[in-house]
């Protein structure tokens, strides 16, 4: 195993039991006071002036970004590694359909006009999942020896877990 695979393993492994410490603070009513100091400085001075409803749909949500922000970084690293692998420095233009290269440089160009610091150099990263799914459908010769079939694949892509984090990331990012 490599230093990366035993990094994100422990990553993953830490996320595991973050939630699970969540879910038992949930149950019994605890607050294991596990949140950092310049953390609970900002929550006292801004989270109030919301509902406590909202907070706590709020915190239930951060988990699911989480994770889909973890599976989205890691399909775009490995759609990018092996499409730049097996077709060079041009594999953006030349394996990823034209309207999906459109849209993330509409995505981009969005990004830029309301004033935000752009999150990134790679135009990968203003697609979206479903749009990582096409990439990969696209390229499926590149992929068939990652992905077991392209049925399961898009099953996978397309759950209604994953459709529904996948939607409310894509709004949260705009």
């Amino acid at each position: 195993m490599s230093i990366e695979d035993k990094i994100k393993l422990f990553a993953m492994s830490y996320q595991m039991v973050e939630r699970e410490l969540d879910r038992i603070e949930d149950k019994h009513k605890l607050d294991l006071e596990r949140g950092s100091e310049a953390n609970l400085d900002i929550d006292e001075q801004y989270y109030p002036q919301f509902e406590e409803a909202i907070r706590k749909e709020a915190g239930s949500m951060a988990s699911h970004y989480q994770l889909l922000y973890c599976l989205e970084k890691s399909i775009r690293e490995l759609i990018k590694g092996k499409l730049q692998a097996e077709h060079g420095t041009n594999w953006w233009k030349n394996t990823v359909p034209e309207q999906v290269r459109e849209n993330a440089n509409a995505n981009f160009k969005r990004e830029i006009d309301s004033a935000v610091t752009p999150r990134s150099t790679e135009e990968i990263d203003y697609t979206t999942f479903g749009e990582l799914g096409e990439i990969v459908r696209n390229n499926w010769t590149t992929f068939s020896d990652t992905f077991n079939s392209p049925k399961a694949f898009t099953k996978i892509m397309t759950s209604p877990k994953t459709s529904e984090f996948s939607q409310a990331s894509t709004q949260w990012s705009r």
